[in-house]
């Protein structure tokens, strides 16, 4: 079947959000609401295990916190401290804070350039995909991808397949046509729920992960002059990903 589409994960897969853009995010929130909460960058990795800010909070205060005692408005106040966060985030991506990983902008562009269409599938809100793109990647950036499945659009976040099932009903596809890019065995895992072969590139809080199933796992897409390294999968022998690799890697 012939590649048609291609469907990106954001934090960690598009530009590396986790650590240096919603992490510092989170604790100005946390300072601003008066809290005692402050996740480090090895806590952090611990609650990257829970998809969706709102659901990682509450993970923390049920697991790390039981001298924390919930107040009877626990839940608005965990959804106002979103709110506060996004705003945060939003704040450093329009300073240009948060750069592209390697090779994804090229990418992106010599996939438009042969024809091939674009969707991105993520669990952080739309607010957050929109800033980034138009900050990191350029104005206008957001109207390359067809389909922006974002946040809350669906009950069930990653790692189930809701997100990616909702973006290939979307674009009237069949997941044989299609590659996902992830970076974390629980977007991995939401991949390959909706039957996508699946191109992982690891980040420092994903090295460890269990990527069983994917087509290939990479250090990251790689530039002309600064190849990437395989680190599992598909050997098809090539220092970049472009086009050409990953028809090659569909086909494979």
């Amino acid at each position: 079947m012939t590649l048609r589409a291609l469907l990106f994960d954001v934090d960690g897969t598009l530009a590396d959000t986790e650590r240096d853009g919603h992490r510092p995010a989170f604790n100005q929130a946390f300072a601003d609401a008066g809290l005692d909460w402050h996740w480090d960058i090895a806590l952090y990795g611990r609650l990257l295990a829970v998809t969706g800010g709102k659901e990682r909070m509450k993970y923390y205060v049920d697991q790390f916190r039981p001298d924390y005692h919930k107040p009877d408005n626990f839940d608005d106040l965990v959804a106002d401290l979103h709110k506060a966060k996004t705003r945060h985030y939003s704040a450093l991506a329009a300073r240009g804070g948060i750069p592209m990983r390697p090779g994804i902008r090229r990418l992106l562009s010599e996939a438009r350039a042969a024809g091939l269409r674009l969707a991105i599938a993520t669990t952080t809100t739309p607010e957050n995909v929109t800033v980034l793109l138009e900050h990191s990647l350029g104005p206008g950036t957001q109207d390359w991808f067809e389909v922006i499945a974002a946040g809350d659009i669906v009950p069930t976040k990653k790692p189930a397949p809701d997100i990616y099932r909702y973006a290939l009903a979307q674009m009237g596809l069949d997941a044989a046509e299609c590659l996902a890019f992830e970076d974390s065995e629980n977007g991995l895992r939401a991949s390959l729920g909706a039957g996508l072969k699946t191109l992982i590139t690891v980040n420092d809080y994903t090295l460890d992960h269990d990527f069983s199933g994917a087509a290939v796992v990479l250090s990251d897409l790689g530039e002309p002059h600064v190849p990437n390294r395989r680190l599992a999968g598909a050997g098809l022998d090539q220092p970049l990903v472009d086009v050409a690799y990953l028809k090659a890697l569909h086909q494979s």
